[in-house]
């Protein structure tokens, strides 16, 4: 095999390889003699079918097997003797070839950049440490307590804050329409939770008391069928339930299953104090994402840059193309005085962005023998078929017949366990702030966030 590099511009190697044609000549024989062996023929034993009858047979079809494997054997022991790393699936041209002459072909590739990742003590990270007040504890308290409220049913007219179980068949124009009818639907006034004005007219009806309810659909309503009209809704009331107040005591505690309310409320604070630690990493891991895309500088493979661009673009064409569908809700900030190829272009600096800290992570992660075991798999995927009550064994298997879903599984995983390397080395101190101040920096992260997904 002769290898002739034309090519060596950055990332980017071309070269021209030839194979000569005992080389081929060799493989195809050698290939041949293989279903010689297993192939049975009439008039032949096995294991003696002539050479040339092979050929004639089956010679075409293994020329261009052999050429493929050839082309692919020769690709990479070219690279592997310049000590190239391929980023991307090389692109193979074939010159010339003809059946006993030399194979000639062109080989052009971009390699993964040497990445220099220095000395990670020298990052100073802060970790906030939301401080939890007393009233977040208190509300979340209250809630718990209004999901446990009782209602019994009591001989009086409806009044605000009361259960009024119902039949009701709305219609437009003296027309049903679909999703305007429910029997036994039971709905607490003065919740503001139906269509606004419905429930207000529903204060003093009684069990058995029939009443028509005439409303305005609001005009930004969900369903623009419905926007804007108005609707008459005739209801039946099945009865009136008065709501009992749950008090936050040890009763409260007792009824979820809790020793007492100091024990709830510890369970509480934990839980509330999980959540904020969640947005804390979070900022911290944004933080260290952003020292890293600083320190780190090199060239990045243009293919891998395109394709994710490409991921990017129609990402953002799909959620256009949604606004647009949904009256322009969640659509991206509208940039009328840039053209496509400017806001393009600022997609691209996001999508080498991305490239760059994925391929300086990977490098951590090879470097350090990082990696995602088979039990965190299996957890992440218990933890996924959990999202789906009922269909468990559905999600599982679906998880072990794609290979490729798998994938999606273990990166978060892997990503992570590499920030966690990291942040072991990094100087991060730690500082309590009150609540108030992690959520302004979680909303500053969303602005920015959202300015970044706005063009992803």
């Amino acid at each position: 095999m002769q290898v002739t590099e034309t090519t060596a511009e950055g990332l980017k190697h071309e070269m021209t390889v030839v194979v000569e044609a005992a080389d081929i000549e060799r493989r195809v024989t050698d290939r041949l003699n293989e279903i010689g062996r297993s192939i049975r023929l009439p008039g032949f034993r096995p294991g003696k079918v002539p050479l040339n009858v092979l050929r004639k047979r089956y010679g075409p079809s293994v020329v261009g097997e052999v050429l493929e494997r050839t082309v692919s054997d020769s690709s990479n022991e070219a690279m592997r003797e310049r000590n190239l790393r391929p980023a991307l699936q090389p692109k193979v041209e074939i010159v010339s070839f003809n059946e006993g002459q030399d194979l000639q072909y062109k080989l052009a590739v971009e390699v993964l950049p040497q990445i220099d990742l220095g000395n990670f003590a020298e990052l100073q990270l802060e970790r906030l440490k939301p401080e939890v007040p007393e009233e977040e504890i208190d509300r979340a308290l209250e809630r718990i307590a209004k999901q446990q409220r009782k209602s019994e049913v009591v001989d009086r007219a409806a009044a605000t804050g009361d259960i009024v179980v119902m039949d009701f068949v709305g219609s437009v124009g003296g027309v049903e329409f679909p999703g305007g009818s429910a029997k036994d639907y039971a709905l607490e006034l003065g919740t503001g939770s139906f269509v606004p004005g419905f429930e207000d007219q529903l204060v003093g009806i009684k069990a058995g008391e029939e009443r028509n309810v005439e409303i305005t659909f609001p005009a930004d309503y969900g369903n623009e069928e419905l926007a804007g009209k108005a609707a008459s809704f005739k209801v039946t009331a099945k009865s009136v339930k008065a709501i009992a107040p749950q008090p936050i005591d040890d009763s409260l505690a007792s009824a979820i299953g809790m020793e007492n309310l100091a024990a709830l409320r510890q369970v509480v604070r934990e839980r509330i104090e999980r959540d904020y630690q969640g947005m804390a990493r979070q900022k911290l891991k944004t933080a260290l994402l952003d020292r890293l895309a600083e320190r780190h500088n090199f060239a990045v493979p243009q293919g891998m840059i395109d394709i994710e661009l490409e991921t990017i673009w129609r990402q953002y064409q799909a959620q256009r193309e949604r606004a647009k569908q949904t009256g322009g809700e969640g659509a991206p900030e509208a940039e009328p005085e840039k053209d496509e190829a400017s806001v393009k272009a600022e997609y691209k600096d996001i999508a080498e962005r991305r490239v760059r800290l994925g391929l300086v992570l990977a490098e951590v992660g090879g470097k350090n023998n990082i990696t995602v075991t088979q039990d965190e798999i299996n957890r992440a995927m218990a933890e996924e078929a959990r999202r789906f009550p009922g269909q468990e064994r559905h999600v599982i298997e679906y998880y072990r017949n794609n290979p490729g879903a798998i994938d999606g599984l273990r990166a978060p995983i892997y990503e992570d366990k590499i920030i966690d390397f990291i942040l072991e080395l990094a100087q991060v101190s730690e500082r309590a702030v009150p609540l108030s101040e992690l959520l302004a920096a979680e909303a500053e992260a969303d602005g920015k966030g959202a300015e970044e997904a706005g063009k992803s």
